[in-house]
């Protein structure tokens, strides 16, 4: 049986998280083209929420959101207010979705995570001004839906291991 401990729901993904986008964030070009730079925060935030209510998985949510901010060298809170957003829209509507099948949990993957990048895309406008590129926002965001599998899987693994809260 799976426990609920909070390194292995928590901290086990927060840590891969920060590995993979320091692994993505290598300046290597295969074919003079970079490798993407997916957003991977989206995954475990979408499971957290889905997972259990917790107070610890909203910290990790806000730690996550400032390591992106501070490592893209983006403005302070982009990426924590956009992880915040995500993680809330996914605990409201948490009680459509418990239950439903793996096609229905990546159509609420989609429409939050589209609710992520529209939330940093608002960001930006308003502080720098101007659009962000169209092209590489779409690209960003088509490499991070590619990342569902895991945050089904993190789901799948941990969703029976509390029944107080199904």
């Amino acid at each position: 049986m799976t426990t609920l401990a909070p390194w292995e729901w928590i901290g086990v993904p927060f840590l891969l998280c920060v590995f993979w986008t320091l692994i993505f964030a290598i300046p290597l070009r295969v074919f003079g083209l970079h490798a993407p730079e997916p957003v991977f925060a989206l995954w475990p935030v979408f499971a957290w929420a889905m997972i259990r209510p917790s107070i610890i998985a909203p910290a990790a949510v806000l730690l996550l959101g400032y390591f992106l901010d501070i490592f893209w060298g983006g403005p302070q809170g982009l990426w924590a207010l956009s992880l915040l957003v995500a993680y809330a829209a996914v605990w409201a509507a948490r009680p459509m979705m418990v239950g439903q099948s793996a096609q229905a949990m990546f159509i609420w993957y989609l429409a939050v995570s589209a609710l992520a990048f529209g939330a940093g895309t608002m960001v930006m406008i308003v502080k720098a001004g101007a659009v962000p590129n169209p092209i590489a926002l779409a690209w960003q965001y088509g490499v991070t839906i590619l990342l569902f599998p895991f945050s089904l899987r993190l789901i799948e693994r941990f969703e029976d291991a509390d029944v107080r809260f199904r």
